[in-house]
């Protein structure tokens, strides 16, 4: 069975979107979900859990990408 995995990319306000990437973010959040919907929705306990959160919407903002991964990769 297939997965995705949902990654959070963490970029400052300065970093145009189309440059954010994980060699560009602050920080970066992987975790596996079972759905490209989950791609959207898994990340938010997350970054809401995490000491980032104050500085989201301020002085950095948040990409979100969906990678699909074979079952035992």
């Amino acid at each position: 069975m297939n997965g995705f995995l949902a990654v959070v990319l963490v970029c400052a306000q300065a970093i145009p979107v189309q440059d954010c990437e994980e060699a560009t973010a602050t920080d970066v959040f992987k975790t596996k979900v079972a759905s490209e919907i989950g791609c959207a929705t898994g990340w938010q306990e997350i970054i809401a859990r995490s000491e980032i959160r104050e500085g989201v919407g301020r002085s950095a903002y948040l990409k979100t990408q969906c990678r699909r991964v074979k079952a035992g990769g």
